[in-house]
């Protein structure tokens, strides 16, 4: 490998998509990568791509790609039905490997990706932003130094606008088999960030429902049937004895973003954002032995990309692959793996399985 990390990225469309929004804007300002690669489905739009934001080569074929020398490690940035088999190829090639959030369709996809992993030797990374958000970061920290003491209880509540209608291009996520819905993107997301401040689930009990079971495709204006959950409710017991309670929606109008509470016997913690934990601007606050809460400043430490990095959804994405190219580099650094997302992929199943049995359910074992 060379000094820089040469990284292609899979789903690298210049217009639309979360490579465009977020990947492609972020690798450039990131020391130790170079953004070798893009590839798409299509000759002219990778080409394009890699024109925009400099990458030397471009690629209508991912296995091409992944057979190329000067590739260390590639981005899979695709919908999520494919991420298992381009991430399967890609271990196999040998290279290192971000992809996007959830890991695969089914948690026994991501648990073979994981072994796989494990056994090639290659280092992996899952897009779990949250994990890499300033006030995430520094809101574990105060946790972990006891800055509220005994956690007693969490509470989360994450309302986002939306659901009546969208473009053909994404109409494909109402389908629950596919993958990637509210309670895998939307839901995972904001659970894991509570996961990783205040310790992981043990048991859950919770409500899945489709309170929208048609939406409007509107470039075809035809109404298509969901199958996937718009409402989540979950009430749970973690590790260290906490209660946590979560309501995470798409709800049509007003949503109001994010609220993640961790209240402890000596104070609480708040953390808020108009969007989401893993994309948005998160504020946090504090209370110690008082009813007043007072906001926090997030210390430089929890910022690892330079002022070059766009704000917004390219930041925590730059925070990850800084972090990421740390690892593969044999530096000290933390980050969601594949066996992370495995953990995240169980607790999901067993928030459905709740839902569908209309029981509490133990996290470990089902």
């Amino acid at each position: 490998m060379s000094d820089q990390i040469r990284l292609g990225i899979i789903g690298a469309s210049p217009t639309v998509g979360w490579a465009h929004r977020a990947h492609l804007p972020a690798v450039p300002s990131i020391a130790g990568f170079e953004l070798t690669a893009a590839c798409t489905t299509r000759m002219e739009t990778a080409t394009e791509s890699a024109r925009q934001y400099g990458a030397r080569m471009a690629f209508d074929d991912y296995h091409k790609m992944l057979e190329h020398p000067e590739i260390d490690a590639v981005a899979v940035v695709i919908r999520v039905p494919a991420h298992y088999d381009i991430t399967k190829d890609a271990i196999n090639a040998g290279k290192h490997v971000f992809t996007e959030w959830p890991l695969g369709r089914t948690t026994e996809e991501a648990r073979e990706l994981a072994a796989l992993a494990r056994e090639k030797g290659v280092r992996t990374i899952v897009g779990l932003q949250s994990r890499a958000a300033p006030a995430v970061l520094h809101m574990k920290e105060l946790v972990d130094a006891g800055y509220i003491g005994e956690i007693l209880s969490c509470s989360l509540r994450q309302i986002g606008s939306g659901v009546l209608s969208r473009d053909s291009g994404r109409t494909w996520q109402r389908e629950v088999e596919l993958g990637a819905n509210t309670l895998t993107i939307s839901a995972g997301h904001a659970i894991d960030a509570l996961r990783f401040v205040a310790g992981n689930f043990t048991r859950v009990s919770a409500k899945l429902t489709t309170q929208v079971p048609q939406w409007h495709e509107s470039d075809t204006d035809v109404m298509v049937d969901v199958t996937s959950p718009d409402t989540i409710l979950v009430n749970g017991i973690l590790e260290n004895g906490a209660i946590a309670s979560v309501h995470v929606a798409s709800i049509p109008w007003a949503g109001n973003g994010l609220t993640m509470e961790i209240f402890g016997r000596n104070g609480t913690l708040k953390a808020t954002s108009s969007g989401s934990t893993n994309v948005g601007s998160v504020k946090l606050e504090g209370a110690q032995g008082s009813d007043d809460l007072i906001e926090i400043d997030i210390p430089a430490h929890h910022i690892y990309v330079s002022e070059e990095t766009p704000k917004g959804p390219p930041f925590n994405v730059g925070q990850m692959y800084d972090q990421f190219g740390k690892g593969i580099r044999g530096e000290g650094s933390s980050y969601p793996d594949f066996d992370t997302a495995v953990e995240l992929h169980v607790l999901i199943d067993a928030i459905r399985q709740s839902s569908d049995e209309g029981r509490e359910i133990d996290v470990s074992t089902g």
